[in-house]
């Protein structure tokens, strides 16, 4: 009995090109990797997206469906944060997101994460224009942090002995004493330095200054 193909369809494209890209990073995703993927031939795949663009479109709108939306009733620092640190974890899960940068088209997804957050500061009391720099502040750590993550995450640790190595011994303690025991940190962290989140502290940090200028009716 011969076995039954599932149909080629734009959902079953666009999950195959997520599932490739998040194996194999985004540079692999071509049409042909992708047609490959899916046991087709590339000019099928040209039946349901446009390009590869459209690809691209596609499977970052899915990854942003994936941030969470918080309850309408919760506090707004509440809500931000929630939305934060869902973005951030999502992102980690998909890096080859951050480095796409902003795409042409952008989905409901990414409309519903955008229209989420600033609903938190509208709806908290935020004036339009302080909204306007809050969003953006919000928006620039997390893709700011999540990228420092990923660079450290991409970094060859064998390289790094060598130097890691000369700041354990001191070499350069008389020079840049800080930097030292800031990289020491690195290498042996002091008991209760893992216990703190350093994204959420300065994701609090930044939400206790909003809610000060939201007090005080500050742009």
């Amino acid at each position: 009995m011969a076995e039954t193909r599932t149909p080629l369809s734009r959902d079953r494209v666009i999950d195959a090109a997520l599932a490739l890209a998040d194996e194999r990073g985004v540079k692999a995703l071509s049409m042909r990797n992708l047609a490959e993927e899916l046991g087709v031939k590339a000019m099928s795949l040209y039946n349901h997206v446009a390009n590869k663009d459209d690809v691209l479109d596609a499977i970052t709108d899915a990854v942003m469906r994936e941030i969470a939306a918080p309850a309408a009733d919760a506090e707004w620092k509440a809500q931000v944060r929630e939305i934060a640190i869902s973005a951030h974890e999502t992102l980690l899960r998909h890096p080859w997101v951050v480095g796409l940068g902003a795409r042409q088209r952008p989905g409901p997804g990414l409309m519903r994460y955008g229209d989420s957050l600033l609903g938190c500061f509208r709806n908290a009391g935020f004036s339009k224009e302080l909204t306007y720099h809050a969003y953006h502040v919000i928006e620039g750590y997390i893709l700011g942090y999540t990228t420092q993550v990923l660079n450290f995450r991409a970094v060859d640790t064998t390289q790094l002995g060598d130097i890691m190595d000369r700041f354990s011994r001191g070499d350069f303690a008389d020079a840049f004493p800080h930097f030292t025991e800031h990289a020491i940190q690195h290498i042996e962290p002091v008991p209760g330095q893992e216990d703190l989140n350093g994204y959420e502290l300065g994701l609090d940090l930044i939400l206790a200054g909003l809610e000060q200028l939201r007090v005080s009716g500050s742009r």
